[in-house]
């Protein structure tokens, strides 16, 4: 009987997430986002603005928010999630990818791997704290029953390392109560498409926090003129980092402009852990292994515009991947590959600071108010006072 209730809870919270999913996305795609309202930024996006621009690339959500109230551990309140950014959709076809990180009080499975190998083999996940296990051991699972593995293999050998990333939302959300389950990394890869991504309070980034707004989400892309090769870098974050005196939107003090509506902790204290921020890094130009390891590697830049310096209780961890030379993992003949020289990696390095960037305040700009365990409250970026920061500093775009 206990395993019985406890099997239709869990298909009640996953119908209940992906509805408010849905929820969500229709609605977010009539706000406004960080253009939007005036805010200045270099470079030319693509047509979504997203990750999702670089041809291939998927993004799926599951998203969880149920209950109020005083924290009771196994049962709420719930504020958490799982995102997920597939490289070439649902098909098994692994891409040259590369990792790093700037502070590592965080986790990123899979990387050794895709140190050593050069590519990234399966979907990249990002969720919270604690839920990296479950996601983990899903993603295995749903690569076999969907046969994401080479055709010539016997299936009954079968071995995947995923990679799978989080930051801590234990601010909000019940995160020992472990409310993440299979089902919602299976839901958040299932849904995954490659149209505009919704961004704030969702998927991975529900309970996150950022300069001590509300975080969570956000997305961005650059597309190179065509004497760089028209190639276009896509960025997703999960940003739950950074100080509010740091803080800074078009090199505008904005922290220091808004320096009241900080979050409100009824459990009597603020956690150090919640400061980390996850970077995935998309592309379609032929890049090898070594030279998306040089692209994470600009990924702090764009954070530190924003005002992150990597501190000691952080998880800066990031991923970079390029779509191009497809079946380059697959057969024993000899491969050709396509490559562009370092010498021309110069646009595709400032693509990704700028993508990084904006990502940053896509999110915040995106995310909405949100109380979570024990009534602890934390305030979304005002909009209206955002504006009024960079018009007196002569940064607003009329």
């Amino acid at each position: 009987m206990n395993r019985c209730f406890t099997s239709i809870l869990i298909a009640i919270l996953l119908i209940i997430s992906n509805m408010r999913c849905t929820d969500q996305c229709a609605f977010a795609r009539d706000e406004p986002r960080a253009r939007d309202i005036g805010i200045p930024f270099d470079g030319i996006p693509g047509p979504l603005n997203a990750i999702t621009d670089v041809e291939g690339v998927e993004v799926g959500h599951t998203t969880l928010i149920l209950g109020e109230g005083r924290l009771k551990v196994g049962k709420g309140p719930v504020r958490t999630g799982v995102t997920a950014v597939l490289p070439r959709g649902k098909k098994y076809d692994p891409v040259f990818a590369a990792w790093h990180t700037l502070n590592g009080n965080g986790e990123m499975t899979g990387t050794t791997w895709v140190e050593e190998s050069g590519f990234l083999e399966g979907p990249i996940m990002i969720t919270n704290t604690h839920s990296v296990g479950v996601v983990h051991n899903a993603v295995i699972e749903w690569r076999f029953k969907n046969k994401l593995f080479y055709p010539s293999n016997d299936p009954d050998s079968f071995g995947a390392l995923p990679v799978v990333a989080e930051t801590y939302d234990g601010g909000l959300n019940d995160i020992n109560g472990f409310h993440v389950k299979k089902e919602h990394a299976f839901a958040a890869l299932d849904n995954a498409n490659s149209g505009p991504v919704v961004e704030g309070n969702v998927g991975g980034g529900t309970g996150m926090i950022c300069h001590k707004f509300k975080g969570g989400i956000g997305t961005s892309s650059r597309r190179l003129e065509n004497r760089h090769g028209n190639f276009t870098v896509g960025v997703l974050v999960q940003a739950n980092y950074g100080t509010r005196e740091s803080f800074t939107v078009a090199g505008v003090p904005v922290g220091r402009e808004i320096s009241d509506i900080r979050p409100i902790y009824n459990s009597g204290k603020s956690s150090s852990q919640g400061s980390s921020i996850i970077v995935v890094v998309a592309t379609d130009a032929p890049l090898m292994p070594h030279q998306l390891k040089r692209l994470a590697k600009r990924v702090p830049v764009g954070i530190a515009k924003v005002g992150g310096f990597g501190s000691n209780s952080s998880g800066d961890i990031f991923i970079a991947f390029s779509t191009a030379n497809p079946g380059m993992a697959r057969g024993a003949k000899v491969q050709e590959i396509k490559m562009i020289c370092n010498e021309q990696l110069n646009p595709l390095f400032e693509a990704t600071v700028q993508a990084t960037e904006e990502s940053i305040i896509n999110a915040l700009v995106a995310a909405k108010d949100m109380i979570g365990v024990n009534g602890n409250k934390v305030y979304a970026l005002p909009h209206d006072r955002l504006r009024a920061a960079l018009r007196k500093y002569n940064r607003l775009v009329k």
